[in-house]
């Protein structure tokens, strides 16, 4: 609002100089009043935006700093935890060779032999 020049009052106070061939005053006054009215309206959604763009930039830093301390909390957790790249297949086979290994040839000698990968 630095570049503005004149206020709805100081619109409707202006007083202009009459010459003998001049414009009509009542027309003049009659402009100048719909031009106060819209100024008047500009002025206000001005100053509503003002606020709503506060109370958005507002919001923002909130979330901002919601975000920074998830992420610091998501990253203290998955340090914390070993970080695991098995895969079910990987698991299976390792169980396989596990049981293998503790029963050893009581698995070898089963005529059913599904439970080998």
């Amino acid at each position: 609002m630095e570049n503005v020049n004149f206020t709805p009052k100081e619109i409707l106070q202006k007083q202009f100089r009459q010459k003998m061939r001049g414009y009509d005053p009542d027309d003049v006054d009659s402009f100048l009043d719909n031009v106060i009215k819209d100024y008047d309206t500009f002025v206000k959604e001005n100053q509503r935006l003002q606020e709503e763009n506060e109370r958005l930039l507002a919001k923002v830093d909130e979330l901002t700093k919601q975000v920074q301390v998830g992420g610091s909390q998501r990253q203290a957790s998955t340090t914390s935890q070993p970080v695991s790249s098995a895969t079910n297949m990987d698991i299976l086979k390792r169980l396989s060779n596990l049981e293998r290994h503790v029963f050893g040839s009581q698995l070898d000698n089963d005529p059913n032999e599904s439970h080998r990968l």
